[in-house]
C-alpha cells in the first residue's frame, strides 16, 4: 500500500472504533490521522512533480545527445593534430610551433614563414628573438 492508502486506512480505522473525539485521547488520535492524511497528500504531490521533472530531464538529455551527434558529424577530425612531444600544432597544411620568450616567458605561436625569416619580436616584451631552423642534436 502506498502512503495515501495507508493514511486513508488509518482514518477509516479511527472512524470504525467509535472513539469519542471530545476526550483528550480522541482529539489526539484524530489530529494524528489528519496530519498523516495531509502528509500523504503532500508526498504524493511531490512524487508527481519529481516524475514530471525526471521526464523533462530525460527529454533534455536526449536533445543534448542529438546536438552532440550533430556537432561530432560536422567536425572533421583530420583538420588539426597536436603533437605534445614537439610543441607543434598541425592545422591541415600549416604547422604552428610554440616557443617561449626567454625574457618574459610568453608563449608565442610561430608558423613556417616566421621560422624561415629567422627572427621576430616578442609581442609581450619586445625582445628580439632569433631562430635556428636546424633540428637539435640528441
Amino acid at each position: 500500500m502506498k502512503l495515501p492508502e495507508q493514511a486513508a486506512y488509518l482514518k477509516g480505522l479511527l472512524d470504525g472504533l467509535d472513539i469519542d473525539r471530545e476526550k483528550p485521547e480522541g482529539k489526539l488520535l484524530a489530529a494524528i490521522v489528519d496530519v498523516l492524511n495531509e502528509t500523504a497528500e503532500t508526498v504524493a504531490d511531490i512524487e508527481d512533480v519529481v516524475d514530471t521533472i525526471s521526464d523533462e530531464l530525460d527529454e533534455i538529455e536526449d536533445a543534448i545527445d542529438e546536438i552532440e551527434d550533430c556537432l561530432i558529424e560536422d567536425e572533421d577530425e583530420d583538420d588539426y593534430d597536436f603533437d605534445d612531444d614537439d610543441d607543434e600544432f598541425d592545422f591541415g597544411d600549416e604547422t604552428i610551433y610554440e616557443v617561449k620568450c626567454p625574457t618574459c616567458g610568453e608563449v608565442i605561436d610561430l608558423d613556417e614563414e616566421m621560422l624561415e625569416a629567422g627572427a621576430t619580436k616578442c609581442p609581450n616584451c619586445g625582445e628580439d628573438l632569433e631562430f635556428d631552423d636546424e633540428e637539435p642534436e640528441m
